[in-house]
């Protein structure tokens, strides 16, 4: 049975009304030469995608903004994210700008604190005086001032960090979406089903796992894309949209840009299979860098 592979074209509302776009082009380790360039203006002129995440330590914001300029889009049709870095948090605004000024925007849709990490630059360690609510607190003055951003979210963010952030004294604002790495071998019921309580979206990072991905070759992922005459990579993103997460799969390939964005409607009982994978089969986790620990 070939499935009906479609452009998608799904937008989820954030907890501020904004509509943001379930798949966007993820840009983490496009690098080369004229790489992001070209991903973001194929993504946006023939992969019918309209949102693109991007952020200060990818190193590619300048070619990010040039292949938005490129694709010769309006603006206001096109989601963009960025980030914060973790040497950054007491010099936020100076950093949003210089986002900005890379991408050659007035403005993006959605700016996240990378990590819950502050860190002093110089000595690469924890700062005794800064953690990530007083970095929440900046953010939420620039949100408020309505100029530079129209949402504020987070990213790889646990439970225990947003209950922090969110009892803490002078944080009003609740995060839009916490992006962290999610997968059928990753699937983080129980942080899911928290953020769904707190009207938070989920945004899966690293959706195709990684470089020589596992998921490609995982029996159970290879046996429904032959079901349904498609490839592993649409299986992967058509499921995180089914459960209701924006996916980010990246890619520098054209072809790949391109199809990542076309999906189909998993049937029930593949998509529970493609649930209880991690059950069957283990978690497996793609991202867990040592300064994560940090300000627990």
């Amino acid at each position: 049975m070939a499935a009906k592979l479609e452009f998608n074209t799904t937008e989820f509302t954030l907890n501020n009304g904004h509509k943001i776009p379930a798949v966007a082009l993820g840009t983490w380790r496009a690098t080369e030469k004229d790489a992001a360039k070209n991903s973001v203006k194929t993504a946006l002129t023939e992969g019918h995608y309209r949102h693109i995440d991007t952020a200060a330590i990818y190193g590619n914001e300048e070619e990010v903004g040039e292949g938005i300029k490129a694709a010769n889009v309006d603006r206001k049709n096109i989601f963009v994210t960025t980030k914060l870095w973790n040497s950054e948090h007491k010099n936020v605004e100076n950093a949003l700008d210089e986002s900005l000024k890379k991408l050659q925007l007035d403005y993006v849709d959605l700016y996240l604190i990378h990590w819950p990490v502050s860190t002093n630059p110089e000595t690469k360690k924890p700062y005794d005086d800064h953690t990530f609510v007083d970095t929440w607190r900046s953010l939420q003055k620039i949100y408020k001032e309505g100029k530079k951003v129209k949402a504020i979210g987070v990213s790889n963010f646990t439970i225990k960090k947003l209950e922090k952030l969110l009892n803490s004294e002078g944080v009003d604002i609740v995060p839009a979406v916490n992006q962290v790495e999610a997968h059928p071998l990753l699937t983080q019921p129980e942080l899911v089903d928290y953020l769904k309580s707190k009207n938070i979206y989920l945004e899966a990072y690293s959706p195709l796992g990684s470089s020589d991905s596992p998921l490609f070759k995982n029996p159970t992922i290879v046996e429904i894309a032959k079901k349904y005459q498609v490839e592993p990579a649409q299986v992967l993103i058509s499921w995180a949209i089914q459960r209701k997460t924006v996916v980010l799969p990246k890619s520098v390939t054209e072809s790949r840009v391109i199809s990542n964005n076309k999906t189909f409607v998993l049937e029930d009982e593949d998509f529970e299979k493609l649930n209880k994978l991690s059950e069957k089969d283990g978690v497996v986790r793609t991202c867990d860098p040592d300064f994560n620990n940090f300000n627990d």
